[in-house]
């Protein structure tokens, strides 16, 4: 397939390059620091771009056919509406060009799935230092959601920097009120990747932990 892939310089984003490429795929990656990408491939196309710039990658998105989101950043503790602003940027980029499926990362701990990141991240993470952050993904979700894409929310537990595993857990009743579940980002990406070729999940959230 051929897969725009969105935060590529990532950790999450930088497995859904290596194992994409490895499963066949033709990847365009956006990125705004092209050279933080360090590897070549003859089916890797590294483009300078930023979400929040739409003329700067739509026409990346022509022809995909599929785009794959794994953006973020680290202003977690101001205020901030990079996701939900890059998101309906892309989404919008999308809608134009007829591109239908889009699979994107936020988190578990958001709208319906409030309390399933543990009470360590219910009481304090979201609350003290990652409100902000959480308002603005709340956002993205709602942008997705009420688009007419093809879309996937995937909400991931306590990111690890583990090895891929493909032991995983995901469904709508993922996570645990009390313990914070975790999962690899190498997992998350595979994931992704899985989904892309099944019909399980479009139109709706779906948790993923160990």
């Amino acid at each position: 397939m051929k897969l725009l892939v969105i935060g590529g310089t990532g950790k999450t984003g930088h497995e859904l390059i290596k194992q994409g490429l490895a499963q066949g795929h033709i990847i365009t990656a956006v990125v705004r620091k092209p050279k933080k990408i360090k590897y070549s491939n003859p089916n890797l196309y590294v483009e300078k771009g930023d979400v929040l710039v739409p003329e700067s990658f739509e026409r990346l998105v022509k022809g995909q056919d599929a785009v794959l989101c794994a953006l973020g950043h680290k202003q977690f503790i101001i205020r901030t509406t990079i996701l939900s602003r890059g998101t309906k940027n892309i989404v919008s980029a999308m809608s134009r060009n007829q591109v239908k499926r889009f699979i994107c990362i936020t988190s578990l701990g958001i709208n319906d799935s409030k309390f399933k990141l543990g009470l360590y991240y219910t009481l304090f993470t979201i609350p003290f230092i990652l409100y902000f952050y959480f308002l603005d993904k709340s956002k993205q979700e709602k942008i997705i959601s009420d688009s007419a894409l093809e879309w996937t929310i995937v909400r991931p537990g306590q990111l690890t920097n583990g090895k891929k595993r493909t032991i995983y857990k995901h469904g709508s009743n993922v996570g645990h009120n009390i313990f914070t579940k975790m999962i690899s980002r190498a997992d998350v990406a595979h994931f992704m990747l899985y989904i892309l070729n099944t019909n399980s999940y479009l139109k709706s959230t779906v948790g993923i932990t160990n």
